[in-house]
């Protein structure tokens, strides 16, 4: 009885799988007797266990699924985490290695610019020909294209041929490149800019110490700034409007801090002269060529130098002959000065037209006003210079002038900004009551805004 009624039922059961329907179900319960309420309770629990299996299954799906969105959540989040620090820290390492070169540049543009200074000083004691010193330092500037090249081997994979490369740069000079034309309503006239300037400073030297000609010089950039207002129609500034006058104050009181003697006065016209001659060959750059890359500057350099010693040599040798500028036998002409000089001037125009692409600008200007402590202390132990009061406070007021000049466009805008940050941090923290919890749903309400647009 036990196996038949077990067969019986399995057998209806089987059916009832098959045909699917309740009704037949309870007709099979009535050809058997008694065996309905078991059908029923069995198939019951099957379909309790069946549903209460189907429910765990969508739970532990749901569960996984959960775990595994908040474990991808959270391996997003360290993810991304890592990669702000990683950023973080690399912009870090960037800012601090271009400060550090940085400083390097400012250490070797004050060094060479103080030491040219100090050289030619000397070198006029021995060498009495200021533009053949000049014409001899210019030449140099030949070095400029064949030194550039051999960075341009050592850092590019994709290496030209010096005819190559010659011919892309030429094309700063329009479609046409270097024609006859072009050099000489392009490069010639800042070659004789070029020229004026070096030479100027060095009748300069002859006449006053150097200590006063490098401070002077350094008025060029206020000249630089009142021209491209005036030409260039560049943007207005204040600040720079002082420091323009304080320059010119500073130049005055230079003046008198000698009494106005003769030679005092026509060595600061010379040296005012030289700055001007610079700051006209740096807006006129500008205003007809524009802004120049590296082997651009490199190639024109070469060629000013190039064309000085092919268009201008004849000029020394007319004031030997007419004993002008006397130089003796050229056993006689020092070439270790004459080489020292020329080299630290190759090496500061180096730093002023490469430096950039290492560091910053800012700190490549304050190598130059930084030339003038410098030179001020040699001057002290090496020659009579009476550092007065006026002196003093005129060689100030120019090196204040300078540093206002480096001063960004939008340097107001920054200040506003880092005094509100300041007022900020100092406000009290805490506050009362409804107040109190008014900013705090504020503050919530503001970190979920930025949250969504993070993500």
């Amino acid at each position: 009885m036990g196996s038949g009624l077990c067969w019986d039922l399995q057998r209806d059961m089987s059916s009832l799988q098959e045909k699917g329907t309740w009704a037949e179900m309870e007709g099979v319960a009535g050809k058997q007797p008694g065996l309905g309420l078991i059908k029923l309770n069995i198939s019951g629990e099957i379909l309790s266990a069946l549903h209460v299996g189907e429910e765990r299954t969508r739970e532990n799906a749901v569960g996984t699924t959960e775990s595994q969105s908040a474990g991808g959540a959270a391996g997003t989040e360290v993810g991304s985490s890592r990669r702000r620090l990683h950023c973080c820290i690399r912009v870090t390492t960037v800012q601090v290695r271009k400060a550090l070169w940085g400083v390097a540049m400012v250490m070797c543009m004050c060094s060479s610019w103080a030491g040219f200074t100090q050289l030619a000083k000397l070198t006029f004691k021995k060498f009495d020909a200021p533009f053949t010193l000049t014409w001899f330092a210019t030449t140099w500037n030949c070095l400029f294209f064949p030194l550039y090249y051999i960075g341009h081997l050592c850092k590019n994979p994709e290496r030209q041929t010096p005819r190559q490369r010659f011919r892309e740069c030429c094309r700063f000079f329009g479609d046409d490149g270097l024609t006859p034309r072009v050099f000489f309503t392009k490069v010639a006239p800042f070659g004789l800019l070029w020229v004026l300037t070096n030479y100027l400073y060095l009748q300069a030297l002859r006449k006053i110490n150097t200590t006063d000609a490098s401070a002077l010089f350094c008025c060029n950039k206020a000249f630089v700034f009142l021209l491209s207002w005036i030409v260039l129609r560049d943007r207005f500034m204040g600040v720079r409007i002082v420091a323009a006058i304080l320059a010119i104050a500073g130049i005055v009181m230079m003046t008198y801090a000698d009494g106005f003697h003769s030679h005092s006065v026509i060595g600061i016209t010379f040296v005012v002269a030289s700055a001007s001659m610079s700051a006209l060959y740096k807006v006129l750059f500008k205003m007809v060529l524009g802004s120049a890359k590296f082997g651009e500057a490199a190639l024109f350099l070469s060629i000013v130098g190039s064309a000085n010693f092919v268009f201008i040599s004849f000029v020394p040798v007319i004031l030997y002959f007419t004993h002008v500028e006397y130089i003796g036998s050229p056993a006689d002409i020092p070439w270790a000065y004459l080489c020292g000089v020329a080299g630290l001037l190759f090496a500061f125009n180096v730093l002023v037209n490469f430096g950039i692409a290492i560091t910053y600008p800012t700190l490549i200007s304050l190598g130059i006003v930084l030339s003038v402590p410098v030179n001020a202390m040699v001057d002290l132990y090496t020659c009579d210079i009476n550092f007065n009061t006026v002196r003093l406070i005129a060689v100030f007021i120019i090196c204040l002038g300078f540093l206002m000049l480096l001063l960004p466009e939008d340097w107001d805008q920054c200040i506003i900004q880092l005094s509100t940050k300041l007022r900020k941090r100092n406000e009290p923290a805490e506050g009362g009551g409804e107040a109190g919890a008014t900013t705090g749903l504020n503050w919530r309400g503001r970190a979920r805004t930025s949250m969504t647009f993070a993500h």
